[in-house]
């Protein structure tokens, strides 16, 4: 299923969201960062993203941060002769953000200038869960009738359909308690850079065994406490061990291995960590093949950012799905836009949540043409890591968000994939949103008016 129009509703709804003309639109990246700092969007005090133009030299760039009188934190992108890089920029104290901004703009060594925006994880919280009827979201109308309104990926199961080998996904997001009993073997491990300090792959990540946490520049990607819960509940939704009498199942609950690119941290994740979490996943797929179907991105807020939308669009370049969550404000992004899951680009799949009787959960938010499906986000059971005197160890625990229907889209398009290896992003992505079951709660709603159906995969 197909639909052209979502680019040009989208660019409607930023404009919208932001108080814009389309003639802002048309030449107005720092119109919509301004706009957004005005709208009190959350971001990085003093912090500014600055991508140079290419073909910009040296000494060029350093002049433009001279000029602001800034200091570079960091090379989000690096660039070369012809590619200029992305840096991370911060302001001496008193210097105002917006008028940098709009000052920027005109350089002509700038391509663009932005905020360095804070994102936090869309979630609320408030074999076991399986059988007694608390994993509602994997059944539906023929393998639990008192459970129709999940995910249906128990009738996928139930024809044989359980094992994902040889795909791969992405979780962006906070890290993976990948100790937890019901995840053994599922978080990948990294045959092209193992543990000996030294960059093997050349990547630029020193022994990223499991993946990379970006918040924290290290390769643990869990810290050894109970602060991964997020990141390690979206990961039992879409590979939790299936078949081994405890805990839950994942959509795709064996074979798939799961790649933590970790951004989120005790204060949320900003843009910069975003961008390299999105382009590490994607460098991975183009430097080694990897059959990565998607990420998972159950995570929003902040503004526009040109730079991570680009990044988004290199993973579109390299096949990668971007599952995300349309976020938990109950509002309409067609009207006011709600990023990540608001930009243009074609591989995104932007997942509204629904409860166990078919009703949109009352925290989603929605849109008619700027979200794509619903799935199950309302009293999710799922992995996580809890405390018990003095250790971690492993627990389950039921959330709510937009962040816990988005796995299990994601892990809808691991097993659409491990069946048909040869379907390329757009494939997946049209297989999922034209199988989509009508549901009342979603008419004019979201894109496909329906919600998420697995059965068939």
């Amino acid at each position: 299923m197909k639909h052209p129009y979502r680019t040009a509703a989208l660019a409607g709804a930023v404009l919208v969201s932001l108080g814009l003309s389309s003639a802002a639109f048309a030449g107005g990246r720092p119109d919509l960062s301004i706009a957004g700092l005005k709208a009190g969007r959350a971001h990085e005090a003093d912090q500014l993203l600055v991508k140079y133009r290419d073909g910009s030299t040296s000494a060029q760039q350093d002049g433009v941060r001279r000029g602001l009188g800034a200091q570079k934190l960091d090379t989000v992108r690096g660039g070369n002769g012809k590619k200029g890089e992305l840096a991370l920029l911060r302001l001496p104290a008193g210097r105002d953000l917006s008028s940098a901004i709009s000052a920027l703009s005109s350089n002509p060594n700038v391509e663009y200038a932005e905020p360095n925006w804070t994102y936090q994880h869309s979630a609320t919280s408030n074999d076991t869960y399986a059988t007694n009827g608390s994993l509602w979201g994997m059944y539906g109308d023929a393998s639990s009738p008192a459970n129709q309104y999940g995910s249906q990926a128990a009738e996928a199961w139930g024809a044989g359909h359980t094992d994902c080998s040889n795909v791969y996904v992405g979780v962006i997001d906070e890290g993976i308690f990948y100790n937890h009993e019901d995840l053994a073997g599922v978080v990948w491990s990294n045959p092209y850079d193992p543990a000996d300090g030294v960059d093997n792959d050349g990547n630029g990540y020193v022994d990223d065994i499991r993946g990379w946490d970006f918040d924290g520049n290290t390769n643990d990607i869990n810290s050894g406490k109970a602060n991964d819960d997020h990141g390690t509940h979206v990961t039992g939704t879409i590979a939790g061990a299936g078949g081994n009498g405890k805990g839950v199942a994942g959509v795709c609950w064996s074979g798939v291995k799961v790649i933590s690119a970790k951004f989120l941290g005790r204060r949320g994740g900003s843009t910069a960590n975003a961008i390299k979490a999105v382009d590490y996943i994607t460098d991975l797929k183009t430097r080694h093949g990897m059959n990565i179907v998607a990420t998972n991105n159950s995570w929003g807020g902040g503004g526009f950012s040109q730079g991570l939308q680009d990044a988004i669009g290199r993973a579109n370049t390299a096949g990668i799905l971007f599952i995300a969550a349309a976020g938990n404000d109950a509002y309409d992004n067609d009207v006011t836009a709600s990023y990540p899951s608001n930009y243009p680009n074609a591989n995104i799949i932007a997942v509204a949540s629904i409860t166990s009787t078919g009703a949109l959960s009352s925290f989603s938010q929605w849109g008619k043409t700027t979200v794509d499906i619903g799935a199950p986000g309302s009293g999710i059971w799922s992995t996580v890591p809890v405390s018990s005197k003095g250790n971690v160890v492993s627990g389950y625990a039921s959330y709510n968000g937009t962040s816990m229907a988005t796995p299990h889209v994601t892990g809808a398009a691991a097993l659409y994939k491990s069946s048909h290896p040869g379907a390329t992003a757009a494939d997946v992505k049209a297989a999922i949103l034209g199988s989509a079951v009508p549901t009342p709660s979603l008419q004019n709603k979201v894109v496909t008016n329906g919600r998420l159906n697995a059965s068939g995969f």
